[in-house]
Parts: C-alpha cells; sequence; structure tokens
C-alpha cells in the first residue's frame, strides 16, 4: 500500500488492525523460541501495538518500525511513557527504557539503522501488503538482519475474492516460497477465527484462519 493509504487511516482512525491486548498467540508461542533476555527483537509495521510493552516485560530490547507518527505519539502517550526523540534526515527515532520505535518507511531503513537484531516478531506486516509488494518486504527484511535469527510470524488466510484488504489473505505455500530462501518455517497454528471476527464476516467471507509460524533463520 501507498504511504498515503496508512497516515489516512491514522488520521480517520481507521484502526480496525489494532487490538486492545496483547496477541493471545505472542504470549502462548514466543515463549518457545527460547531467546535470552536482551535479545533485540525487531516488530516491523508496529502501530501502537500493547505487543511492545509485552516483549519488553520479557526482558528483551524492542525496535519498532511505524510509518504513521500519530502511531508513535499515540502509543507513548497511551503507555504513559516519556519519549526522548533523535531526528535524522530519513527517520525519527523515539527510544524509553527496552522500547525503541523507528518513525519512517521500513523500506528505506539499513542495517546501520536498527542495529543487531535477533529476533523479529510479524503481525501485522505481511498480511498489510498487497500480493505485488510482499516479496519486497521479504528481501528487505531479509537485508536488514543477519547471523542466527529467530523469529514469529502471524497470518491471515481467506478467500482473497471474497474480500479486499488489508488484512490480506497469505497462503502458507506463499510464505514458504517468499522465505524459505532465508529461513526454517513451521507453521504450529492453524485455527478458524471467523466466529470470532464478525466484521470480517460481515465482509462476507465464510472462512478466516490465522496461522502461526515459528522462524528460525539458516545461518
Amino acid at each position: 500500500m501507498e504511504p498515503d493509504f496508512w497516515h489516512d487511516r491514522w488520521e480517520n482512525d481507521l484502526i480496525g488492525f489494532h487490538l486492545d491486548e496483547v496477541n493471545p498467540m505472542l504470549k502462548a508461542f514466543w515463549p518457545g523460541l527460547g531467546l535470552e533476555q536482551g535479545s533485540r527483537v525487531l516488530v516491523p509495521l508496529c502501530g501502537k501495538t500493547l505487543d511492545l510493552v509485552w516483549l519488553a516485560e520479557q526482558g528483551h530490547e524492542v525496535v519498532g518500525v511505524e510509518l504513521s507518527p500519530l502511531a508513535v505519539a499515540a502509543f507513548f502517550e497511551e503507555q504513559g511513557l516519556k519519549a526522548d526523540k533523535i531526528v535524522t534526515e530519513s527517520y525519527e527515532l523515539w527510544r524509553c527504557g527496552r522500547i525503541s520505535l523507528i518513525c519512517g518507511d521500513f523500506f528505506a531503513l539499513t542495517p546501520e539503522d536498527i542495529g543487531v537484531i535477533d529476533a523479529i516478531y510479524d503481525r501485522a506486516a505481511l498480511i498489510a501488503m498487497p500480493e505485488k509488494m510482499r516479496p519486497d518486504y521479504a528481501r528487505q527484511l531479509n537485508s536488514l538482519v543477519s547471523g542466527p535469527m529467530k523469529g514469529l510470524l502471524l497470518t491471515l488466510f481467506y478467500e482473497q475474492s471474497q474480500m479486499s484488504g488489508p488484512p490480506f489473505a497469505v497462503s502458507p505455500d506463499e510464505v514458504q516460497n517468499l522465505l524459505s530462501g532465508n529461513w526454517l518455517t513451521e507453521k504450529c497454528q492453524d485455527l478458524d477465527i471467523l466466529e470470532q471476527n464478525p466484521r470480517f464476516k460481515e465482509r462476507g467471507l465464510n472462512l478466516l484462519e490465522e496461522h502461526v509460524y515459528l522462524l528460525r533463520s539458516r545461518n
């Protein structure tokens, strides 16, 4: 999606994708990664998710990336956190305690911008991308992280012809095609969540599955 699309969503409070709780799949499956405290976790397209707080509470250093300054400001305000802000030519860095949010274009970042990363958590990034953008997203993600790496990926699957995204449908085959060159992917959850999400039923879906993948880098 073009940046203006997401800026408009935040400016008009069209953020149905935001959860007012920590994602249950994160709490259920993240411990299985066996990460040490102090591990640095990258969260692409993080919005103002409460997942950032939960990850920091596990002892991780959390690096979120978000395009909308409204989302970044709202996160720190709603959490009652006072952030230090550093402005560079290409992004703003907001930091408080274990949480750092980079406000800028994910696709314009370099490894130097984010530093060493030990794990990734993607709940809302891949499914926010239309099909033609997802290979670029995977390539950019791979370019930003290197070395031994673990991760947790959440996706949605439904019949794309029944609803326009975002969120977009991403099949297990596509996850494999996008990530298998750099990652070992293990699908560990396949759950029908349509009844718990009536707004998607109202949009015409007769199936909505949430898939959870554990990721491990090949290097």
